[in-house]
């Protein structure tokens, strides 16, 4: 996997669980706004209106970057917008973000004029 698709992955992990963070946050406060005075969700709405753009415009470069099939691609996007998706969308960001490096590292260990048997 070249660097560049491991650094678009790497982009995306690390704004999945912030994403997952800020919608269970806007969740609690909608639940608050109704059932107390405190009314947070402005706030927490646009927190999470920032974060979910950031990830879809990610999710958007890594789709091009690793050339994900449609199904791949689009299980990623499903996982934004469910309450709990991120923190999933994460751990399979990461196996593939540390399968991407352990590929590269074996490029460059391998020497050029030689075929692995």
């Amino acid at each position: 996997m070249p660097p560049r698709s491991v650094s678009a992955l790497r982009r995306l992990r690390l704004v999945s669980a912030p994403e997952a963070i800020s919608f269970l946050l806007l969740l609690v406060c909608s639940v608050l706004k109704r059932t107390t005075d405190f009314n947070a969700v402005p706030v927490m709405g646009a927190v999470h209106g920032v974060l979910f753009v950031i990830y879809v415009l990610f999710w958007l470069d890594a789709w091009k970057q690793v050339k994900w099939p449609l199904g791949t691609s689009a299980l990623y996007f499903v996982l934004s917008v469910l309450p709990t998706g991120g923190f999933f969308a994460d751990r399979m960001l990461r196996r593939e973000e540390e399968a991407g490096v352990i590929a590269a590292r074996a490029r460059l260990e391998t020497p050029s004029g030689t075929q692995e048997a």
